[in-house]
């Protein structure tokens, strides 16, 4: 190597550790800042099971939205009626779903199910509640599970 790309890759070498430090410092910065802030609290009625049953008696009057994506919802259980709208496109579904239904938000331990109870209240819904769907099976609800389809056969190649 001549003496040029020696000093260059030298150079290059050591400022390695100084790009990594200045990337670095605002993710440690990000992370302090989420941490320091206060976790959401939900205005809407976070509901247990007995509430949640009594409502589930009612189902003509009723609407589950499940906020969990599809794997979520095959691996723990869910409900066996609901309507499947993620988290982040709630706000982009709201034509979709009916105003003359009371309504109850549910994930996994209610985070995403609060803040859209909350969200579906200011925009006029009818909202009982938001639920855990965990925590319902852990004060003895029933959670339907559903198999995952065995996948298709490949087809053998034709000769």
């Amino acid at each position: 190597m001549n003496q040029p790309t020696k000093l260059l890759l030298a150079a290059l070498i050591m400022a390695t550790p100084l790009a990594h430090s200045a990337t670095a410092a605002p993710a440690k910065k990000a992370e302090t800042a989420a941490a320091a802030a206060p976790a959401y609290k939900p205005t809407s009625a976070k509901i247990n099971r007995a509430q949640f049953d009594a409502l589930l008696a009612k189902p003509s009057e009723l609407l589950i939205i499940d906020l969990r994506r599809p794997d979520e919802v095959s691996s723990i259980g869910g409900f066996p009626v609901y309507l499947s709208i993620q988290a982040d496109d709630l706000e982009k579904s709201l034509d979709f779903i009916p105003k003359d239904r009371t309504i109850v938000t549910v994930s996994n331990h209610a985070g995403r199910s609060g803040k859209s109870a909350d969200l579906l209240a200011a925009k006029g819904f009818k909202v009982a509640g938001y639920l855990g769907a965990q925590y319902y099976e852990e004060e003895g609800g029933k959670l339907t599970k559903i198999a995952k389809p065995a996948p298709k056969p490949k087809a053998a190649a034709k000769k």
